[in-house]
């Protein structure tokens, strides 16, 4: 028989009614033949929930006991399920990580699974059961109880898929696939029958939330087939697979939208060795991730250097910065947390010229301004003010001929 995995979130599980149509989609799946592995999320909310409980008590919970507590979520959806199950009429075991055992490393909220014990989940299977596995969190080598971080549980089911040699993994969801564009900021926009790792991983780092980023990463490392597909309506969903797969490549596959950007900028800075390195030595000190980065020289010798961080490391950003002024001997320190980044995707990019071009084009005949510009090999993103964010989305998303009604 093939073996699936299918992973279900939090949406998907937000209720006993959910619950049991989840079951019986899995239920399904099993009577047409498949050995399944079902990996669930908590319930839509709950990871929150408890968060802030924590937070009553602690401003900063210990790490070790905040994923104590947090991966209690999944192991009501994984119990809940099972009996479900069995009300269909289906044979499931319910397994917290630690019973699996999905050995991580010690980096407690944010663990990276290392390996995987798949015996128990055999045995399971060969006797014809579902196997029900809580996402989200493992075990380190001491029995410390871990998370993976936000969005984990896809990378918990696309590692069950690897180590278990799955035909598929199958991520349900509350869309019906990847996308051209947001359709709330589109509402012509297409779902995608395929698209490759590369470009689903530059579209899950620019502000596509379908998947998580270190799953994808881990699909496109050993080459597992992804299909995102939607808890709540029938459909062929989107397969995330290698270049070579898909037959004809589109030039571009979609326009992101992230609006967790915000700028900062060190004005009149000597323009000298080793001033970049104090600036972002100083930012990195503080746990604060920079995405793009632009250095002006002007005629007097000084740089303005200029980069964008997450929104909420805003302010942050800019105490920190303000402190290094007179050891920098900079001017003075600017920020702005008014824009948005837009980017467009795809491999076509490679043998095509011109994107570029038009896409600074479609953006100018609207009247947006580009802030800063940040490019790969099939990746061009751009800074714009907030104000025009929804529509230099659709702008683009016309430009490269990517809704529905298009041919």
């Amino acid at each position: 028989m093939n073996m699936i995995v299918q992973k279900f979130g939090g949406t998907s599980l937000a209720d006993v009614e959910r619950i049991k149509a989840v079951a019986a989609k899995v239920a399904t799946t099993r009577r047409e033949g498949h050995s399944v592995v079902v990996v669930l999320s908590a319930m839509a909310g709950e990871t929150d929930r408890l968060l802030g409980l924590a937070k009553t008590f602690s401003r900063q919970p210990s790490g070790r006991e905040l994923d104590a507590l947090l991966s209690t979520g999944e192991q009501v959806t994984t119990a809940l399920l099972s009996m479900a199950l069995s009300e269909e009429g289906i044979t499931a075991v319910s397994y917290t990580g630690s019973q699996v055992r999905i050995l991580t490393d010690s980096a407690h909220n944010k663990a990276r699974i290392l390996e995987i014990d798949e015996r128990k989940i055999r045995n399971d299977l060969d006797a014809g059961r579902v196997a029900v596995v809580a996402g989200f969190q493992g075990t380190d080598r001491n029995g410390n109880i871990t998370t993976l971080g936000r969005g984990g549980s896809d990378t918990t089911a696309v590692a069950m898929a690897v180590t278990l040699g799955a035909e598929e993994c199958q991520i349900y969801t509350d869309v019906e696939g990847v996308y051209t564009a947001d359709p709330r900021v589109v509402p012509d926009a297409r779902r995608l029958e395929q698209i490759t790792y590369e470009e689903m991983l530059e579209l899950a780092s620019l502000g596509a939330k379908v998947l998580q980023i270190r799953a994808v990463e881990f699909a496109s490392k050993y080459l597992v087939r992804v299909r995102v597909l939607s808890s709540f309506e029938e459909g062929p969903g989107t397969l995330i697979t290698t270049e070579e797969d898909i037959m004809e490549q589109a030039l571009i596959s979609g326009v992101t939208l992230n609006r967790d950007e915000a700028k900062v900028t060190v004005v009149g800075v000597p323009d000298r060795p080793g001033v970049a390195s104090t600036i972002l030595e100083a930012v990195a000190g503080a746990n604060i991730e920079i995405d793009m980065i632009v250095q002006n020289t002007g005629a007097d010798d000084t740089t303005d250097f200029t980069f964008t961080v997450h929104r909420n490391d805003h302010t942050a950003t800019l105490e920190i910065l303000n402190g290094l002024t007179d050891a920098l001997g900079a001017r003075g320190v600017e920020g702005d947390n008014k824009i948005v980044k837009i980017s467009i995707v795809g491999v076509g990019m490679r043998s095509h010229a011109g994107i570029a071009s038009r896409m600074f084009s479609a953006l100018a005949s609207e009247g947006i301004n580009i802030r800063m510009i940040s490019t790969s090999e099939i990746k061009i993103s751009v800074v714009v003010d907030e104000k025009y964010s929804e529509l230099g989305v659709r702008a683009l998303h016309q430009e490269f001929d990517l809704g529905e009604n298009e041919d």
